[in-house]
């Protein structure tokens, strides 16, 4: 089975909202073993909306609609497709009594356009909606089948877990399961990666192997077709276990997971608290890390120390040390980490210090910078990396650097 999906929304067109709606309904339909073939967005307009459904029938046998069934006169999806299905609209009682309810519960005055989204095809299976007002609805012709759902995510997605998805269920059958796993790698570029399995990717089928960088990492995603999940799984093992062998030692984690994540998990595995002084990426270490849950437990503070007056008044660093070797500077960084775990008593401390440009720095060109890492108990130690992009991507990729180079430091494995 084939499907499509039609975001109905000028916003989407406008680039106001992110059509996040398809990504989540393909990953869905992906784990029914129904193939999604095309993603289309069309703005709030009857004639285009149509045209869009026309070619959707030709091409799919499931379209998905979202947005549209709000209670406003841009609102038109379910009066286009019932025009051209040659339905009626007719009221839902249950859904009319849950938005009674709303209001009354809300303590507002409903107004009259609010019935519009009580108004349901005849003939179709509604899907109620218990976060939102508008229901949504699943029906079938000869040639396609059709499910209408609301615009907002936060509807959207339990109205379809607890109600499309059975729906479509029933109406499959059984169907091929498809199962999909991403790896993560950092400290490698995509053609390099893509180099190491290049003959991998060539002879791939199932699963099939799809690179895809960004912000300075590599995901691989591997994805398996069959009708048994536990099979589909044993093919993504076995090609995971090929690709490992040759570039495991930049991989380091699965799926939805970040360097941040995985550097949190590590530092509460081993009850490790750290700290930060930041210069060049002026506290993003620090956003970073405390926008992991649980962050509180291992992070005991940092500094954010732009100019050599705040390394030396704030982060104690020695004013012969900028002096003699800048602060720009291995020497520097070490001294900005030593501090950091002194000065807030963690048992790990981290810097950053270095050139985001555009300009250069003491002589250093945009790009060039030292991250510094103590850990206690061992010897204090900076690594050197020559970073290209903007100046964000350059702070950006320094954080996630550094998250590598703690992790790799309390792993054992390679250094950068």
């Amino acid at each position: 089975m084939n499907a499509e999906i039609i975001a109905v929304g000028s916003e989407l067109l406008l680039g106001q909202i992110v059509n996040t709606n398809a990504r989540f309904l393909s990953r869905q339909l992906a784990d029914l073993g129904i193939n999604v073939f095309y993603h289309t967005v069309v703005g709030d307009n009857p004639d285009r909306l149509k045209n869009a459904m026309g070619i959707a029938r030709e091409r799919a046998d499931l379209i998905i609609f979202t947005g549209g069934l709000g209670p406003t006169k841009d609102d038109l999806t379910k009066d286009t497709i019932a025009g051209q299905l040659g339905k009626q609209l007719v009221l839902n009682e249950e859904a009319m009594r849950s938005i009674e309810l709303y209001f009354e519960k809300t303590n507002r005055v409903m107004t009259e356009n609010n019935r519009k989204q009580a108004l349901v095809i005849e003939g179709s299976t509604v899907l109620k909606n218990e976060h939102g007002m508008a229901p949504g609805m699943f029906l079938a012709t000869a040639d396609s089948k059709f499910m209408l759902l609301p615009g907002p995510p936060s509807e959207m997605e339990p109205m379809f877990l607890k109600y499309g998805q059975p729906a479509i269920e029933s109406m499959t059958g059984n169907q091929a399961k498809i199962e999909s796993r991403v790896l993560r790698f950092f400290g490698i570029g995509e053609a390099a990666l893509e180099s190491e399995i290049e003959d991998l990717i060539d002879k791939q089928g199932n699963p099939t192997i799809a690179p895809l960088a960004g912000d300075g990492e590599v995901t691989l995603r591997l994805t398996a077709r069959d009708d048994s999940k536990d099979t589909a799984q044993a093919l993504i093992d076995r090609v995971e276990a090929e690709i490992m062998d040759r570039v495991g030692e930049y991989f380091y984690g699965y799926d939805e997971t970040s360097l941040m994540i995985e550097l949190s998990k590590l530092l509460k595995n081993k009850n490790l608290t750290v700290s930060a002084a930041e210069s060049l990426t002026g506290g993003m270490f620090q956003q970073e890390l405390t926008s992991v849950s649980g962050a509180s437990s291992l992070f005991k503070g940092g500094l954010v120390c732009y100019s050599n007056e705040a390394k030396i008044g704030l982060v104690k660093v020695n004013p012969e040390t900028i002096e003699k070797y800048g602060a720009v500077s291995g020497e520097c960084a070490e001294e900005l980490a030593m501090n950091a775990a002194s000065l807030t008593n963690s048992d790990i401390g981290i810097s950053f210090t270095g050139v985001a440009g555009p300009d250069s720095l003491e002589g250093h060109p945009p790009g060039t910078l030292f991250i510094g890492l103590h850990v206690k108990g061992q010897p204090v130690h900076s690594e050197k990396l020559s970073l290209s992009g903007s100046r964000t991507a350059i702070r950006k990729r320094a954080v996630k650097f550094g998250s590598q180079i703690i992790i790799n430091r309390l792993s054992g494995t390679r250094k950068l």
